[in-house]
């Protein structure tokens, strides 16, 4: 410990321009980090930050995380393809029909192309009413289980429209707000937590220096600490107030409010396309089960 005092007093007792000057601080203050990981500082030697400033800390680092885990998980679930999944219900649908039609009058159908990649709009409800649509088609128009598949592709149709009306919405509304909040207040309040980390480490490397300090040197050792802790006074007054500007901010709450707005609007308008639909393809299954019971005398 006394070799590390030697070196720091040293080298902050050099008469050397502003810039050196600068050098030799961070040298002093990268030094007591190291120190202070080491383990090789004592607690009682480390200067500690007021309790208001270490609860704000928890609080922001909390909020930090929850938005980084809200942005990340929604930016998945926006980036996520479907695409390959809807070809492989198609595929899957033609295969099925391929073996099943064998012995009956309807064509088998071939497996379909891919279509156009602008035809391929990247929602499940898209896929499965392209499923539904080319199955439909198998069937015939004219059959109630081809007029329930076109009922059901419209519908699922329908959905995935809405379903690509809310990932524009959230796109807009949820995750540039998330983005701009993480890179503008947070970002702000992070680095002035850092500014005060830097000022601690000074502060702590100055007092070690003065505790070894003699003569001349001594008395400019006690005045640094004293601008030092005038320093870090002053970094830990902004960084408390950054960090309460950034946990008074009501974005998370709105963007939060945003998200939800925009699922309820897409489950509604989906549960209202699904209840015609439903109500259309009931109709149907009533019909045919009364002419199956027709044909078989009961």
């Amino acid at each position: 410990m006394d070799n590390w005092s030697k070196l720091t007093s040293s080298i902050s007792s050099l008469n050397i321009g502003s810039n050196a000057g600068k050098f030799a601080k961070g040298f002093s203050s990268s030094v007591q980090a190291t120190r202070e990981r080491l383990g090789q500082v004592p607690v009682e030697d480390i200067t500690e930050l007021p309790q208001e400033y270490k609860d704000l800390e928890a609080r922001v680092d909390a909020l930090k995380a929850a938005q980084d885990q809200m942005l990340r998980q929604v930016l998945q679930t926006r980036q996520k393809s479907l695409t390959e999944f809807g070809t492989t219900i198609t595929s899957g649908l033609a295969a099925f029909a391929a073996t099943n039609l064998k012995g009956t009058k309807l064509p088998v159908p071939a497996a379909p192309a891919a279509a156009p990649a602008e035809e391929h709009r990247k929602t499940l409800p898209h896929a499965i009413a392209r499923s539904s649509a080319a199955a439909a088609k198998t069937v015939g128009p004219n059959d109630r289980l081809g007029k329930a598949l076109g009922s059901y592709s419209a519908a699922s149709e329908k959905i995935g429209e809405v379903h690509a009306a809310q990932d524009d919405a959230i796109l807009v509304n949820v995750v540039e707000p998330m983005k701009l909040s993480l890179s503008g207040p947070l970002h702000v309040a992070m680095n002035a937590r850092l500014a005060v980390k830097s000022s601690r480490l000074t502060l702590d490397a100055v007092k070690q220096t003065l505790k070894t300090a003699t003569g001349a040197r001594q008395e400019q050792a006690r005045i640094e600490v004293e601008n030092a802790e005038d320093d870090l006074v002053q970094k830990t007054e902004i960084a408390i107030q950054q960090m309460k500007a950034v946990l008074e901010n009501p974005e998370p709450l709105k963007t939060l409010n945003e998200l939800a707005k925009a699922q309820l609007a897409y489950h509604m308008a989906a549960a209202e396309a699904l209840q015609a639909c439903q109500t259309e393809l009931e109709e149907l299954s009533i019909e045919a089960e009364g002419d199956y019971r027709k044909s078989h005398g009961q």
